[in-house]
């Protein structure tokens, strides 16, 4: 075999496996997140299950699985048989609606629902959730994933009055939270009671019972909101995939 023939073979397989990183990509690119599951089938498709691009689901009566994509967020459910290939007909408000709840550093916004009525004026809804993926609920916690330690939110769903509350940390740090009315949001004290990886902190305030915050923190956020379930689904961020799901529920009743 001479040295044209030799270098001839290595552009070949060079290329082959060009095109198989761009084939490779363009799948995980493609790739679906459960990030709900429930009903007989629910252990085949649990929580934080990774889909290829066109996976197949099949549900019995009764299931509903909830996966995120490119397009946004959608509920399945059953019976039927269900081709994840993204030929769902779907408008650009879910995938509008997961950038903003996934982007980071994003503030609450105010809902507004129409009354029903000639010349009713529209009212406040009051969210029941952080409308940002990265913010803590106080009122509920469970196991978030944090992206930025310095940035972290601590959210509550009662803006109307004053509130405060209390931060402790399985090693002893403490720290009060204050809120002032109107404003639901609140930077995570991280001064006196330090954002640390695995730990659980027990958050305790005059209404409702104290409640776990254990927090997760990622080397590296990836950009695609995708992986960035996956991500959460690795690390056991059950509390923030529980958004997202909420998420689909919310658009596809409002669509």
């Amino acid at each position: 075999m001479g040295w044209v023939d030799r270098k001839l073979i290595r552009t070949s397989v060079a290329g082959m496996a060009a095109l198989a990183g761009v084939a490779m990509a363009g799948g995980a690119m493609a790739q679906s997140v459960v990030v709900r599951s429930t009903g007989p089938t629910a252990a085949a498709y649990p929580q934080g299950k990774k889909l290829p691009a066109n996976a197949t689901v099949v549900l019995k009566g009764g299931d509903q699985v909830t996966v995120l994509d490119k397009a946004g967020t959608r509920v399945l459910a059953g019976p039927g048989t269900f081709t994840l290939n993204g030929a769902v007909n779907r408008d650009g408000g879910g995938a509008t609606a997961l950038a903003s709840m996934m982007a980071r550093g994003g503030g609450a916004r105010t809902r507004t629902g129409a009354v029903r009525g000639a010349g009713a004026a529209p009212v406040v809804v009051a969210p029941t959730a952080p409308e940002n993926v990265w913010h803590i609920d106080v009122s509920k916690g469970g196991t978030y994933c944090v992206a930025d330690p310095a940035a972290l939110v601590l959210w509550r769903p009662d803006k109307t009055l004053d509130g405060t509350g209390t931060l402790l940390s399985q090693d002893g740090s403490t720290s009060e939270v204050s809120w002032r009315a109107g404003n639901p949001l609140k930077v995570w004290p991280s001064a006196t009671v330090p954002v640390v990886d695995g730990q659980t902190y027990t958050f305790s305030s005059p209404v409702g019972a104290p409640v776990k915050i254990r927090t997760m923190v990622l080397g590296t956020v990836p950009t695609d909101e995708v992986e960035i379930a996956g991500a959460m689904a690795e690390k056991g961020c059950t509390a923030q995939l529980d958004l997202l799901a909420n998420l689909a529920s919310a658009t596809q009743a409002g669509g």
